[in-house]
């Protein structure tokens, strides 16, 4: 006969293996979440995450000020190199980046990590509606050719490759 005090577990309810090494409440692999001391579950790590947003007001103005100055100029200079942007975005990421981080302190918010993601975007903006304003030109004249468009597709390039490069490099985050 079978033993009727053991909880018969469904593959719908997966089995309690874990424990959280800060609340000692009972997880699941799938809710557990590690860390450098151990598994978590999610409510504790957001708690700790909290601790870590220092960044102060002023932090927000200089950060956007200088990710817009510094995208500009790589944009500037993806305007010129062409087809190694493919190279330089990335670069131009890490850049905005790092003198973000200097400039606060290294400070740490999501919020400024997403706003100096957005700084990114602002900054390449004007050079990128340009090219966009250079090809609509080019073909309401009849003149349209894959050279018309090549300077408002590395900027669009440029975007999509710089924006995450700097949110990925200051904040510290791999993607999913």
């Amino acid at each position: 006969m079978e033993n009727s005090t053991e909880p018969k577990i469904t593959p719908e309810e997966p089995e309690i293996t874990l424990r959280c090494n800060k609340c000692d409440r009972p997880i699941t692999p799938s809710e557990a979440v590690l860390t450098p001391t151990g598994y978590r579950c999610k409510d504790c790590v957001n708690q700790q995450q909290k601790v870590f947003d220092t960044s102060k007001p002023l932090d927000y103005v200089w950060a956007f000020i200088a990710a817009v100055v510094i995208s500009f100029l790589g944009s500037l200079l993806g305007f010129f190199i062409g087809f190694y942007i493919f190279l330089l975005a990335p670069a131009a990421g890490v850049a905005v980046a790092e003198v973000v981080r200097l400039i606060v302190r290294k400070r740490r918010s999501t919020k400024l990590f997403k706003l100096v993601r957005i700084a990114v975007v602002v900054g390449a903006l004007p050079l990128f509606l340009i090219g966009l304003l250079n090809a609509i030109v080019t073909l309401g004249e009849g003149t349209f050719t894959l050279y018309s468009v090549l300077p408002f597709a590395y900027q669009m390039l440029y975007i999509i490759l710089a924006a995450p490069s700097a949110y990925y490099r200051l904040s510290g985050r791999r993607r999913p």
